[in-house]
């Protein structure tokens, strides 16, 4: 038995009458009669009896009507109870975000939802493979992650929104012969030592990309995926290292050069499951993250505005 079926019987109970039920319900009368007869095959007990011309309730079939009642009255509770959880305002939100994005985009978040009314944020720092990220959107509303730009798309599994285009530069130490150049090209970089993220992370593209055009292997000898140690190894000498634009923190003996000639470019995107957006709490963080992808770029005068937003619900 079924909700629609319970409906039909307490409605034949109180107007009496197939063709009655039909006229309420909208519906032709051989359609709740086929309605009625499912309804009869789950029962022990005939629900239903002929009087004269007419189908009435039989005593089991008026108890049934009666719990009818009460079940419609549980749904409705059920039906108001979800609605209310999916407009609440303050509700937990769970964010994951891989390291150089959590970063920048958690103090902005914190800042910018507090107090009361907002959302409640419960973060958490999650650097995986690529191909990695749209299974986190299981455990998490809202997942950034990271691609290039010239990377496939997301799988139609998520939905997934870009925040950033950002730029990767070539890390060096400021002392270094090539830190005087306004940009570099693969040619200047090529015989260089490198510090480079582990295999299966975007970046690694990027490197690929290099030592094809420069038509040479690089020499990489330290795998290391956060930026923070990258950084400090870099600076004591280690190598030259690709290093975001914007979600980097500054050291004061790197300088970040542009790097022309081939295409240098993450996305920072925003990953969750479609049925995630249903919330009011969730909408609001996935709106903060936008403005404080617009914060963060605006930092950089020369970049140009954020990136159109390419949701592909799926």
């Amino acid at each position: 038995m079924d909700e629609r079926q319970l409906r039909i019987l307490r409605e034949l109970g109180e107007l009496g009458s197939v063709s009655a039920v039909a006229e309420a319900m909208h519906v032709t009368p051989s359609a709740i009669s086929q309605q009625l007869r499912l309804l009869q095959r789950s029962s022990p007990v005939p629900l239903t009896e002929r009087a004269g011309r007419r189908i009435v309730l039989t005593d089991a079939g008026q108890a049934l009507a009666g719990a009818a009642i009460e079940v419609e009255t549980a749904l409705a509770r059920a039906r108001r109870t979800i609605a209310d959880f999916a407009e609440q305002p303050d509700g937990d939100v769970s964010v994951a975000a891989f390291h150089s994005a959590a970063t920048v985009f958690f103090p902005l978040l914190l800042r910018g939802l507090a107090g009361p009314g907002r959302p409640r944020l419960t973060l958490a720092d999650e650097d995986v493979a690529q191909d990695r990220f749209p299974r986190l959107t299981r455990d998490y509303d809202l997942v950034l992650a990271h691609r290039l730009d010239h990377a496939p798309a997301w799988p139609r599994t998520v939905t997934a929104a870009t925040l950033l285009r950002e730029p990767l530069d070539v890390a060096l130490p400021t002392d270094h012969p090539l830190a005087s150049k306004r940009q570099l090209l693969p040619r200047d970089v090529a015989d260089q030592p490198w510090i480079t993220v582990h295999d299966g992370f975007p970046l690694m593209a990027t490197i690929e990309a290099i030592a094809t055009v420069a038509n040479r292997q690089l020499d990489v000898v330290h795998r290391i995926n956060e930026f923070s140690v990258v950084a400090e190894a870099v600076a004591a000498g280690g190598g030259l290292a690709l290093m975001p634009r914007w979600t980097s923190r500054p050291h004061p003996a790197v300088v970040l050069k542009p790097l022309s000639g081939v295409n240098a470019k993450r996305h920072i995107d925003v990953l969750h499951r479609p049925e995630r957006t249903a919330r009011k709490a969730v909408r609001t963080v996935l709106d903060e993250l936008h403005r404080a992808a617009a914060a963060i770029q605006s930092r950089d005068t020369s970049a140009p505005q954020p990136g159109v937003d390419t949701r592909n619900a799926s």
